[in-house]
């Protein structure tokens, strides 16, 4: 049961709660009241601004919409103004540009390419909206103006600055310096960049607004000018240079830069020292027979001097074509290029061909070592045919054709000169007053030899120019092995002519032992050359044997000489002596005989030595050895001979007839083949 205290007072809690909790309820309704009345306010204040607002929309729309029409209107208006003054513009360009026009495009092409491109738009304008004006008659007359001081422009920094390259920068660009392990590359660079943009900026103008084409024609015959006018320059130079300085290169034999002599310099012959008009090398060939001194000399310089043009055409003519395609469109560059190269190239192939028709010269008169002219120059030209190949691709069949047109004519004239000079050595007369006294190397056998080492140099030159005139199924396979057969046959066939010419001028010789010393020098002379070169090595490839046969052929003259000898031997043998006792008294008969073999063999050493005294045998060793193999045999039969008749008494007066001793005899023979004696 809940005390009645503690009842009284939960009372009291509850009633109070309940007090406010109404007082609460209270507040909240007074605010809801309050809140209604703001409500109705906002309400009112909307709806009256909501009202307010449609007025306003009411007043403005058609206000907006005419504004609207007058902003447009004025649009139209502006638009009509700017159409009309670009038309007006369009009236103007004529005068506007007219003084740009008239100064031409020189140091502001950007400004007067500018300028045509305004003429060019108020010619398209007039042709598309008044093709009858008198205004497009005149812009159109503008235009071609403006074209023609363009192309003007065009020629003349094409003609200011394209200059010949110098001689210098050519030898460095084909020389090769063997002392650097990488080797420099020479760029020739033939304008200056700013000008070289502008031609490329003119040239794609005219190209794709100009239409016209004559400044292709304009850029190859300056161009064209200038590769030859570069070509004939290194000419020039090179020719003063070697002259004077003694500096000379040779792109044959792998050159060497400009400060590297290769050469000693050759001297000018005599009238040529104030002569500006050095002589072409088709004249110096067909001059080369029986020239004063020094014209050999000239003759090289004119070889290398030719030699170089054609290695620097390649170099110049590719430099030419990487210029050229910066300049010419695409598809104009490979006719172009063929224009460009045809006066140089045409000269070069001119001089080509009078060195031919100046080599069949020389054959015709038989001056076969002026053919040799030829073989550094050929061999060249197919060395650098690959290149040449590489620089004419694209251009025309009658261009490609001339270099190998020009080998063709080089290899059938080598090769005619090749057959004729193995004819000559074979159909040599045998002149009795051309034939050497002391019985030394004749001169056909010399100039034979060296006729045949100067091949050595051009051992695949030559065995090609024999190779391209075989007919043969072997031939068509052509290889260096088969060209190497031919040219060891052809060396063969040279010294089996010579062998049989020597032979027969050999009989000439009234004396068999003089011929013998002849055949036997001229033998052992073309033995020795051909082991002191590698004519040699060539000759075995199809002579195996050919040294044996030599030294053959030698030992046989050799004792063909000896032969002579037999004369004087024969004296001092038994033959036809009577039989007689040692110490017995002799007849009248065969004191006469022994006094007749004394007196055989005295009067026949002496005419042996004096004859054989003027005869030469060049070669020591050979000297030496024939010298001693006859003393040998003569003294030993000498001495033989005094003894047998050393205890004979024959003569009242044998000093008269025992005239030499045997050291007196092998004295004489050792002055034999000595005419400083």
């Amino acid at each position: 049961m809940i005390p009645i205290e503690d009842a009284s007072a939960r009372k009291r809690e509850i009633e109070e709660k309940l007090k406010q909790e109404q007082e609460t309820l209270s507040f909240i309704r007074e605010n809801m009241e309050k809140s209604d009345q703001l409500t109705k306010g906002m309400v009112s204040i909307l709806s009256s601004f909501e009202s307010r607002l449609m007025q306003l929309e009411n007043s403005i729309i058609p206000v907006h919409k005419q504004t609207e029409n007058l902003q447009r209107l004025q649009e139209n208006v502006d638009k009509t103004l700017s159409c009309m003054d670009h038309v007006i513009s369009y009236y103007h360009v004529a005068k506007d540009t007219d003084k740009i026009i008239k100064e031409g495009p020189t140091g502001r092409l950007d400004e007067y390419l500018a300028c045509i491109a305004k003429i060019q738009k108020a010619v398209e304008y007039f042709q598309d909206n008044n093709p009858d004006s008198p205004e497009l008659n005149t812009v159109k007359a503008r235009f071609e103006k403006g074209k023609e001081l363009l192309e003007a422009e065009f020629r003349s920094l094409l003609t200011r600055y394209s200059k010949p390259v110098p001689p210098i920068l050519i030898l460095d660009a084909i020389g090769v310096d063997e002392e650097l392990e990488v080797q420099e590359v020479v760029v020739l660079e033939h304008l200056p960049e700013a000008v070289l943009q502008d031609i490329i900026c003119i040239s794609g103008w005219l190209v794709e607004y100009g239409r016209n084409q004559d400044f292709m024609n304009v850029y190859f015959q300056i161009r064209s000018s200038q590769l030859d006018r570069s070509i004939k320059g290194l000419k020039e130079h090179f020719r003063k240079n070697s002259a004077s300085s003694g500096i000379l290169y040779s792109p044959a034999v792998q050159t060497k830069r400009k400060d590297t002599p290769t050469k000693k310099a050759p001297k000018r012959p005599a009238g040529h020292d104030h002569d500006p008009r050095v002589k072409h090398l088709s004249d110096a060939l067909t001059e080369k027979h029986g020239a004063a001194a020094g014209k050999d000399d000239v003759l090289d310089i004119e070889i290398d001097s030719y030699i170089h043009c054609i290695s620097a055409f390649v170099k110049l003519a590719q430099s030419e074509y990487a210029l050229l395609t910066e300049i010419i469109p695409e598809h104009h560059q490979k006719k172009t290029f063929d224009s460009l190269i045809q006066e140089a190239l045409d000269n070069l192939m001119l001089e080509g061909d009078n060195i031919v028709l100046a080599a069949r010269r020389a054959i015709m008169r038989h001056d076969y070592s002026a053919v040799l002219t030829i073989f550094p120059i050929l061999r060249h030209l197919k060395q650098t045919k690959a290149d040449f190949d590489t620089t004419l691709q694209g251009t025309a069949a009658s261009t490609k054709n001339k270099l190998p047109t020009l080998i063709t004519s080089m290899e059938t004239v080598g090769a005619k000169a090749l057959e004729e000079f193995a004819d000559s050595i074979k159909n040599d007369p045998d002149k009795e007053y051309n034939m050497p006294k002391d019985g030394t190397v004749h001169e056909l056998t010399s100039n034979a030899i060296l006729f045949l080492q100067q091949l050595l140099d051009f051992q695949e030159t030559a065995g090609a120019m024999l190779a391209s005139q075989e007919t043969s199924s072997s031939a068509s396979s052509y290889s260096s092995e088969f060209s190497r057969r031919l040219l060891s046959t052809y060396i063969c066939k040279v010294l089996g002519n010579l062998q049989l010419n020597l032979l027969s001028k050999s009989k000439v010789y009234e004396d068999t032992a003089l011929s013998a010393i002849f055949l036997h020098n001229n033998y052992n002379y073309i033995l020795k050359s051909l082991e002191k070169s590698e004519l040699i090595q060539l000759v075995t490839v199809t002579q195996k044997k050919a040294e044996g046969s030599y030294r053959e052929l030698i030992e046989q003259q050799v004792h063909m000489y000896q032969r002579s000898w037999l004369k004087v031997t024969e004296h001092l043998t038994d033959r036809n002596m009577p039989a007689f006792q040692p110490g017995a008294k002799l007849k009248d008969k065969e004191r006469q005989v022994i006094k007749d073999k004394f007196k055989g063999f005295n009067d026949g050493l002496e005419e042996l030595c004096k004859i054989q005294k003027v005869w030469a045998i060049p070669d020591k060793g050979q000297r030496d050895a024939i010298r001693q193999a006859q003393k040998r045999m003569v003294s030993e039969a000498y001495r033989n001979f005094l003894q047998r008749y050393a205890n004979i008494s024959f003569t009242k007066n044998p000093e008269k007839y025992n005239k030499y001793k045997p050291e007196q005899v092998e004295e004489m023979i050792e002055r034999l083949f000595d005419t400083s004696a």
